[in-house]
């Protein structure tokens, strides 16, 4: 690898973790697991754009962010990870949410009613989440690598920003396909194409920062070099933040007090 090189790596892997949701969503969380991710946050080179928890958790988190100093946005989940086509349980959920503190949701699209041929319910679902996320985040989890077909990717992706969308996302990584380039590839061709201020995240499967660079560069060449920052563009990852201070010269777990 040349300098030229490992100098472009560096700067991809600075920027990815800038734009981190770093995410902790297992059966075997705890609250000491999440205080954890919140030390993990603070890291010698900045903190990433967002911690994504389940809702249980949220105060946890937000009282270890602040007891370092952060202010670090924390996102969770509704409708997860099914996507059960049921708009008003997937709004009573995600209103629930935001009244425990969440600053972003994630909710999964009913992503099996729209492969049965079903645009209605997806539309509802979105429309009801933007409505209860109020001033807050919405991240719309299409599942596209559930979804398969790039004309239902495109179709997801469409109905999600017209719906009041702020983030288009690909997945919840609990399938067995979660992000990949080409998905990336169809969903911010159709931000681009829907000319709405609406962010794109690639969730579940980016573990290097290699594979961080090309989804950058994805989109870097279609939304254009100043588009992606952490209101336009996120990584949904767990095990991406080590490889990204690795690759900055950093132990893995690296944080800011154990810097100095």
């Amino acid at each position: 690898m040349t300098d030229l090189n490992r100098n472009a790596l560096a700067e991809a892997a600075l920027r990815a973790l800038h734009l981190m949701d770093l995410t902790a969503l297992n059966d075997t969380d705890t609250p000491d697991s999440i205080r954890a991710l919140a030390a993990a946050a603070d890291t010698p080179v900045g903190t990433p754009a967002a911690l994504c928890i389940y809702a249980q958790f949220i105060k946890t988190a937000k009282e270890a962010l602040a007891a370092r100093g952060l202010t670090v946005p924390v996102a969770t989940v509704t409708n997860f990870p099914k996507g059960d086509p049921a708009p008003e349980a997937a709004a009573a959920e995600t209103a629930e949410a935001v009244r425990k503190g969440a600053d972003e949701v994630d909710v999964v699209f009913p992503y099996r009613a729209l492969m049965a041929g079903d645009e209605a319910v997806g539309r509802k679902l979105v429309e009801l989440c933007r409505a209860a996320v109020g001033g807050k985040l919405l991240k719309v989890i299409i599942e596209s690598g559930e979804l398969k077909d790039p004309a239902l990717i495109k179709r997801a992706s469409e109905i999600s920003i017209a719906a009041g969308a702020h983030f288009i996302k690909t997945s919840t990584g609990k399938v067995p396909v979660n992000a990949t380039t080409e998905a990336a590839e169809i969903m911010i061709q159709a931000i681009r194409d829907a000319g709405r201020p609406v962010g794109f995240k690639a969730a579940g499967g980016v573990r290097t920062a290699e594979e961080a660079a090309a989804y950058l560069a994805i989109a870097d060449r279609i939304m254009g070099a100043g588009w992606a920052s952490p209101a336009t563009f996120r990584f949904g990852a767990s095990s991406l933040l080590g490889k990204l201070l690795t690759t900055l010269g950093h132990d893995a777990g690296a944080t800011r007090n154990s810097a100095y």
